[in-house]
C-alpha cells in the first residue's frame, strides 16, 4: 500500500496577524518530513471563500513552491475545480504542466465539481449542470495538454478556436487523473472514465471493500477512459494520529478531526454562513460541550465505553477515530484496508487547532513504526496488479474512440495579428509589403521601437 497526506489549510477563528502564513509555513515542514519518510502524495485541496475550513484557493502555487522543497514525493491537487466557470480548461491545462516541469514529473491531476453553494453559486454555477460542466472541463484540459495543436472546441460551456497550449507536460501523455468520490455512484463514475477514485468519504476498511470491486468490475466492464492513459486505483482519506499511547493520541488529534467534519457540514449541509462574521471554532467548541462532545469527554469515552454516557459511544469509537491510536493499532487497522485491495491510504492530521510539533511527532513515529512493513510489501503488490491490470488497460484503451482527438477543421487555420488583418481586411498590398519590411528589419537587428510611438 501507498500513503498520503491531505490538506486543507484550515484556519479555525480567533485570527491573529500571520495565521494564514503560520499554517502554510508549517504544512511545507510536515510536507518535507512526509517526503524524507517515503510518502507517495501530498494532496492539497482547492476551495474558495470557505473561511476556517480550507484557505487553500491557490494550491497551485503553494504545490509550486513545495516543488522545490522536496525531491520524491508526489504533488496531488485533491481537487482542481474542474468547472470551466471557475477554472478555464486552458489555465488548469498551464498551470498543471508547469508545474509537472518544475517538479521533475511528479503532478497527479486530481479534479471535481464541488457542491458548495458559497462556491458554487460565487461563480455563477447552477449546481445542476456542474457534472456536464466538470466532464466538458476535464476533456478540453486534457486535449490541451496532449494536442499538438489543440484543434479548438464549441461545446456548451468552452468555446475555444484552435492553440497550441503551452507548455506541455513531463508525464506523457498527461499526470495521472483523479476524480473526487464522496459516495459510490462518484466512484462508479471515476470506473467509467478511466480514472483514479480519490475517496474523501472517510469510510470504514470493511465499506471499502465494495467500493473497491465495483470500481475495478466497471472499469474492466465499462471504462472508456476521458483521458489518454487509464489510472487504475482507488485512495481513501482517513482521519490519522500516532502516538505511543493510545490515550495521548486521540487527545492529540480527535478534536482537530472532527472540527474538520464539523466545518464542512457547516458549508455544505446545515450552515447559515456570514462571510466575515461567523466564527465556526467558537459554534464548534459551544456545541460540543453542550453534547458532551469536548476533549474530555473523548478521552474518556475511548477509554470507559461500557459506562459512560457521551454521544461518542453511542457512534462508536472507530468511525471517530480512525487511525488513531499507537503504532500497532494504526497499523492493524490499516491492514484492514491493505486486505480490501486500496491502493492509497491517504492519512488527515493537520485540522482544527492540531499542533504542528504533534504532527511533526505522529508523522515520524508512523514512518519509523508502521510504514515499511507496507512498503516492503507494496513493490510485488504493485507488480502483481500490473501483471493482472495489463490486459484489462488494454481492452479499456481500444474502447477510447477517435473523435476525442477531432482534427482540425481548417488544415490552413492560422492566428492573424491585428495589423495583418487589417491589412487582408483592406485588401491593401501596400500595407502588406510595410508588414513585411518591418518583420525583415526586426529580423536583422534594426531598433524600431519608435515606430510603435
Amino acid at each position: 500500500m501507498k500513503f498520503g497526506i491531505f490538506y486543507e489549510h484550515q484556519v479555525p477563528k480567533p485570527w491573529e496577524e500571520g495565521d494564514e502564513l503560520r499554517v502554510m509555513e508549517e504544512a511545507l515542514e510536515e510536507a518535507e518530513l512526509a517526503d524524507r519518510l517515503g510518502f507517495e502524495t501530498f494532496w492539497l485541496v482547492e476551495h474558495h471563500f470557505l473561511e476556517e475550513y480550507s484557505h487553500s484557493s491557490a494550491p497551485e502555487i503553494f504545490l509550486a513552491v513545495l516543488s522545490q522543497r522536496t525531491k520524491n514525493i508526489r504533488l496531488g491537487h485533491g481537487i482542481i475545480h474542474a468547472l470551466p466557470a471557475i477554472n478555464h480548461p486552458a489555465r488548469i491545462a498551464e498551470r498543471i504542466s508547469t508545474l509537472d516541469l518544475l517538479s521533475g514529473g511528479r503532478v497527479e491531476f486530481g479534479t471535481g465539481e464541488g457542491s458548495s453553494l458559497a462556491e458554487l453559486a460565487a461563480f455563477g454555477v447552477e449546481p445542476e449542470e456542474k457534472n456536464d460542466m466538470w466532464e466538458e472541463g476535464v476533456r478540453v484540459a486534457l486535449r490541451c495538454m496532449t494536442e499538438k495543436p489543440f484543434t479548438g472546441h464549441d461545446g456548451r460551456y468552452v468555446t475555444m478556436p484552435p492553440r497550441n497550449v503551452v507548455p506541455k507536460p513531463q508525464q506523457k501523455p498527461h499526470p495521472p487523473v483523479w476524480l473526487a468520490c464522496s459516495r459510490r455512484e462518484s466512484i462508479h463514475r471515476a470506473a467509467e472514465n478511466g480514472m483514479g477514485a480519490l475517496s474523501f468519504a472517510f469510510f470504514d476498511p470493511e465499506e471499502a471493500k465494495e467500493w473497491v470491486d465495483d470500481y475495478y468490475t466497471t472499469l474492466e466492464r465499462e471504462a472508456v477512459p476521458i483521458g489518454d492513459v487509464v489510472n487504475a486505483n482507488l485512495a481513501c482519506v482517513t482521519t490519522f494520529f500516532c502516538h505511543e499511547d493510545a490515550e495521548e493520541a486521540v487527545r492529540r488529534g480527535a478534536y482537530g478531526a472532527n472540527f474538520l467534519g464539523y466545518s464542512l457540514g457547516h458549508y455544505y449541509v446545515y450552515g447559515r454562513h456570514k462571510p466575515g462574521e461567523t466564527d465556526l471554532w467558537a459554534d464548534y467548541e459551544r456545541r460540543r460541550k453542550e453534547k458532551g462532545y469536548d476533549p474530555e469527554a473523548v478521552q474518556l469515552a475511548a477509554n470507559n465505553p461500557d459506562r459512560l454516557g457521551a454521544k461518542i459511544v453511542e457512534e462508536g469509537v472507530s468511525g471517530l477515530r480512525g487511525a488513531m491510536g499507537t503504532p500497532e493499532q494504526v497499523r492493524d487497522y490499516i491492514r484492514r484496508y491493505e486486505e480490501c485491495g486500496v491502493d492509497q491510504l491517504i492519512l488527515s492530521c493537520a485540522s482544527g487547532r492540531n499542533k504542528h510539533e504533534h504532527i511533526m511527532e505522529s508523522l515520524e513515529l508512523f514512518g519509523r513504526e508502521v510504514m515499511p512493513e507496507f512498503v516492503e510489501r507494496e513493490q510485488e503488490r504493485q507488480r502483481k496488479k500490473d501483471e493482472r491490470l495489463a490486459p484489462v488497460i488494454e481492452k479499456i484503451m481500444a474502447r477510447k474512440p477517435a473523435s476525442d482527438h477531432p482534427p482540425l477543421n481548417n488544415p490552413d487555420y492560422a492566428i492573424t495579428a491585428l495589423p495583418r488583418m487589417e491589412a487582408d481586411e483592406g485588401e491593401s498590398g501596400k500595407f502588406h509589403k510595410w508588414l513585411d519590411g518591418y518583420a525583415e528589419r526586426i529580423a536583422e537587428g534594426e531598433d524600431v521601437s519608435k515606430r510603435l510611438r
